[in-house]
Formats: C-alpha cells, structure tokens, sequence
C-alpha cells in the first residue's frame, strides 16, 4: 500500500478534477430505460431487477445511444453500489448489434471468486441476445477451457474444415471472456486460436490491485496485441492497392465491426472501475485511456455505503479479543457474518478458536488463501445458501464478493487503511440493503480508528455495548477453547513436518556414479 502513504504529494490529473457525480442519478424503472432491448429487460427482470441503481443509470447514460463509448470511463463507486451490471448490461446491449462470432469483450479480475461472479452476471443477461460468456481463471485444466473456448472445426490430414467443407482456422467461440490475468496470459501465449485481434471492450475491475501488482506484465500485452489491429488495417490498405473497400469487406469478414470516427478500424474501448480507484498519474498511465470520462459518487474519494452502521468494540486487551468476538458473536443471534482478520494464518487459527467454543450454537468456517481453490468455492456456496452462518476471511473475500443477506463485518484486526476498510465493509449494505460493521479496538486504537474513518467523511461510529456478564459467562470455555487451540495447532505441526520429510525421502536422489564401459 505505498500508494496510501505517498498520495498527499501525487497530483490528481487534469481529468479527475471536473468528475461527473453519480450521485445526482435517480434509480431508472427498466420500462423508461431509453433503448435498452427487450431481451436485456426480460432478462433483467428474471434476475429480480425493476429498476436499476444510479451507478448504472449513469453509465448506460454515457455509454448507449450517440456519442457511445467515444470516451473510456472511469468509475469510482462504493461497494454494493452495482458496478458489475453497470459495465455489463451495456457492452451486451452494443454486441448484440452485430452477428458476428468472435473475441469482442474481456473483463480481467484479479481473483477466481471474483470473476466467477462477473461470469455469473453476463451468463444471466448475454444469452437473451445470442451471446455466449467464456471463463479463464484456471480453475479447470487448460484443455477444459480450450474445448470451450475454441471452436472445433473438422480435422483431417492436418487441416482443419468448416461445416461446408472448406479450410478454417482456429477462432474463439465465446463473445465475451471473463478472465483472471494469469490464465488469460496462459491462452494468448500457448492456445492455438486464440485471438484478441477483433477485441472492442476491456473492462479492467478492482483496478487499483491490477495495477498495483504486475500479474506477467498481461496488461502490457494485452494493448499491444490490440493496438496492432491499427497496423494491420494499413497492411491489407496496401495489399489491396489502397482499396478502402476492398479492405473494409475483409476486415468486416473477419468479424471486425465498423471505425471509430471516419478510421477504417475499431478503437479499444477502456472501463476501469473500483470502490477505491487510484489518482496515481503513473499508475493509470499505463492503461492508455483515451479522453477518459471519470464518474464518481460524491466530492470524497472514499465512500461508505449509505445504509452502512459502523461501530467499534472496545477489548480489554489483545488476549481477550477472541472472547470478545464469541460475545458479539453471540449477541448478533446467528445473523450471516463474514469475520475479517489481517492474514491468512490469523483466519485459520482464529477459526479453529471459534470452533472450539462449546454452545456457540452457529456454524463456522473459514475463507482464506490457505485454501485450495474448489474448498474454498464450496464454503463461499454453503455460507450463500445459509448453512454456515459465520465466515472467517482473510482479505481475499474484501474484493467485490457479493454474497445475499450479509448483515454484518467485522473486523478482528484493526484494518491498516481506509482502503481496506471500504473493501471488507462492502460485503454487507449492498443494493441499498442495511448493515452493520464491527471493529474490535484496544483503548490506544480508538483515535487512529476515528482518524481513518474520517478520510471516508464518517465521523459517527458509536461504541457497542457488549453486556459484561456474557463475557464472564464466555470465560472458562474460552480457556478450554485455547487448551483445544493449542492441541490442533500442535497436531497439525507434526502432520506438516512428518508429510515434509516423505516428500524430502521421495525426492531424494542418489549422486551419479562415473563406470567405464
């Protein structure tokens, strides 16, 4: 985070100063959305929507009917506040205008959870005008996602045949892809057939993190695969004696739509978003945006949700603080939660902790990068459906995750900046739903706490009460749970060092002996 420490002296680009504010933007009934297609509102309507949220009106303000996507956007909105379907609704609605069957959409996420969820929200609406959602994010093999991403024509001799019989290569079979970075640089660098050449839109989500980590320099690559679709008009201009027409015929037989202001190919459109975007100068730089429009909620950079309640709790000590979450724990009756703490090794100890506890009477598990990737997609599916009440999360859960009827954060560890702090209390007053998010502070936290907080223009966190003989009544199964904690630590230790020295034995490899023939 030393974008965080070093942003007092980073200036704020010319474009950032006039931003058009979001929240100046009523909800929008579907029926009075101007040109929306009738398949997007039944669609929309099957996903529960009447309406859509004032981040979304202003996007498909600027981005449908004349003037559309002639300026690449950039959205600064809190979490909850509907940037997924905002992005979506309208590169689907601009695709579905032409029938044509190629690559023409990618979004990039920085996690699996994340862009399973964005695959989620396309797959729900892209089918209702003939379009089809692909997913890259390694969660399968490479080969799996291949079959479904290429077509398959006819194979014969070494060539591949088209339905009628004639010679055809490889292409993509999907018209968007939802992708995270390492996967997707996986595809361009080995998989035959896949091709960004014909790409119209790249959505960049969480881009501060994008940007922030390098991720095998995919951004770099990805423009300049783009950019070439330039190079490439002006070779085929050539190759047809300057022939514009005879040019246009080929690139649009190939599925490349029609320019962009009078240039005889398309331009990339750009839309970067986030909860916390980045002012930094250097670091959007690297996004190449073209006459970038910035849409914002408000004069802060950060913002809170509206029906968000934050309170802190105040612990007595840092041994006690797990005592003190079982008591808040219990307090909330059971209500879905999601427990925030600093690092991965916190999560997985804490709920062990928690576990250990006799009588909680709630189901708890933990979320952390600890995991493998299908466990951890199968507690995210059993706390949705209800049948965990409490996760236990390390920061990997704060990016965008939507998960219903989330009416509580807390946060174990006190969280380092404002950032982080928007990103975990975005999991809860989402889609203009109420929540509340708990911080447990020792006395010497409460002023840097009320400090950060201050930064998101909130300054009425009110202490929660927490009765003291709940707390007594908590204590002697709090030390039995740490006696439990202990044990489990201990056993897991043994299991890791003993699986670590078969592996070593397994692997052992004799030295070469030198014999003469």
């Amino acid at each position: 985070m030393e974008e965080e420490k070093g942003r007092r002296n980073v200036p704020v680009l010319p474009w950032m100063r006039s931003p058009i504010d979001v929240g100046v933007f009523d909800e929008c009934p579907l029926s009075l959305l101007p040109c929306l297609h009738p398949g997007l509102e039944e669609a929309l309507r099957k996903m529960g929507f009447n309406s859509l949220f004032p981040v979304q009106v202003a996007v498909w303000q600027e981005t449908i009917g004349p003037g559309a996507f002639e300026r690449d956007l950039c959205i600064n909105s809190p979490t909850g506040s509907g940037k997924t379907l905002a992005y979506a609704l309208p590169i689907v609605q601009a695709l579905s205008t032409r029938n044509v069957k190629c690559l023409r959409a990618l979004v990039v996420l920085p996690t699996r959870d994340l862009a399973l969820q964005v695959k989620e929200v396309f797959a729900s609406i892209a089918p209702a005008v003939g379009l089809t959602v692909g997913l890259a994010v390694g969660q399968t093999s490479i080969a799996d996602e291949i079959s479904v991403l290429i077509k398959k024509p006819k194979l014969e001799a070494g060539v591949f045949y088209d339905p009628k019989g004639r010679p055809a290569e490889l292409q993509t079979s999907v018209d968007i892809l939802v992708a995270t970075p390492g996967r997707l640089m996986d595809h361009i660098n080995t998989t035959k057939g896949f091709s960004l050449q014909h790409l119209r839109y790249l959505v960049v989500d969480e881009t501060d993190r994008l940007l922030r980590e390098a991720y095998q320099s995919w951004l770099p690559t990805v423009l300049k695969i783009t950019s070439a679709k330039e190079n490439d008009f002006f070779a085929l201009n050539h190759t047809f004696g300057g022939s514009t027409v005879g040019c246009l015929r080929t690139i649009r037989k190939c599925g490349i739509e029609r320019g962009y202001k009078g240039k005889s190919f398309p331009r990339l459109v750009k839309i970067v978003l986030s909860a916390t975007l980045t002012q930094d100068p250097s670091k959007l730089s690297q996004l190449d945006l073209h006459q970038p429009l910035f849409l914002t909620t408000g004069s802060k950079r950060y913002k809170l949700p509206d029906k968000l309640e934050s309170y802190n709790v105040i612990c007595e000590s840092k041994l006690n603080k797990p005592l003190y979450l079982a008591s808040l724990l219990q307090d909330l009756k059971g209500e879905k939660c999601i427990v925030f703490t600093s690092k991965v090794e916190s999560t997985h100890r804490l709920c062990i902790l928690l576990n250990s506890f006799d009588g909680l009477g709630f189901k708890i598990k933990e979320y952390s990068g600890l995991q493998r990737q299908s466990v951890r997609s199968k507690t995210l599916r059993a706390f949705r459906e209800g049948e965990v009440q409490v996760l236990v999360a390390s920061d990997a859960m704060t990016r965008g995750m939507d998960v219903e009827g989330v009416r509580n954060v807390i946060n174990y560890d006190l969280p380092p900046y404002i950032k982080t702090y928007i990103h975990r209390a975005g999991r809860t007053a989402r889609a203009g739903q109420a929540g509340r998010c708990f911080t447990l502070l020792r006395s010497h936290e409460v002023k840097q706490f009320n400090k950060m907080l201050q930064k998101a223009d909130n300054e009425s966190c009110s202490t929660h009460p927490l009765p003291a003989d709940s707390i007594e009544l908590l204590r002697p199964l709090y030390i039995s749970a740490l006696e439990k904690l202990k044990k489990c630590t201990e056993s897991e230790n043994l299991k890791r060092r003993t699986s670590s020295f078969k592996l070593s034995r397994t692997l052992k490899v004799k030295k070469p002996t030198n014999q003469k023939k």
